[in-house]
């Protein structure tokens, strides 16, 4: 199901059939660098499956991103409800594979989930978290009007430092 289109991209709802494609982008030790590891099979399996429990309990959740020119699945981006540093948040997120960095794919995908998220689904407010040292996605949540809120250490992620930027009422 279609949930977001921009102009070069959809983002749609996961299906158990996006089980290979997105595997093909989790475990990519490039793309994942920021991120504990990459991921296993059965973590992306998992990850699917969360989104699909998500779409029901919350009406959103990540969403397959597809460019439109190809149909081809370059990533993953959307909202979960998550729990960051010790609070549950609307948390947006973003992973596009590391052969489609630096295309702008990332602001906007990310900029449609904001959009969906402020306007369709009325939430208060929206944060993004990141490693401090992954300048381009910290250039992404600024682009998008998203505020730096704080810095901690994820004990989700190595206890790396981490930026939390928001946007909307606190």
């Amino acid at each position: 199901m279609e949930i977001i289109r921009t102009k070069r991209l959809i983002l749609r709802e996961h299906t158990e059939a996006d089980i290979e494609g997105l595997y093909a982008i989790q475990s990519d030790p490039a793309t994942m660098s920021f991120w504990p590891a990459p991921f296993s099979y059965e973590q992306t399996e998992s990850w699917i499956q969360r989104q699909i429990a998500s779409y029901t309990a919350n009406g959103y959740g990540r969403w397959a991103v597809i460019r439109i020119e190809e149909g081809v699945m370059i990533g993953d981006a959307g909202i979960v409800a998550s729990e960051i540093d010790g609070k549950v948040e609307n948390d947006l997120g973003y992973i596009i594979h590391a052969d489609a960095w630096n295309k702008g794919y990332g602001y906007e995908a990310a900029e449609g989930c904001l959009r969906y998220g402020l306007d369709a689904l009325g939430l208060d407010r929206l944060v993004a978290n990141m490693p401090t040292d992954h300048l381009a996605s910290r250039k992404v949540a600024e682009k998008l009007g998203m505020k730096l809120e704080k810095h901690f250490y994820n004990k989700r992620n190595r206890d790396k430092e981490t930026c939390l930027y928001s946007i909307g009422q606190a």
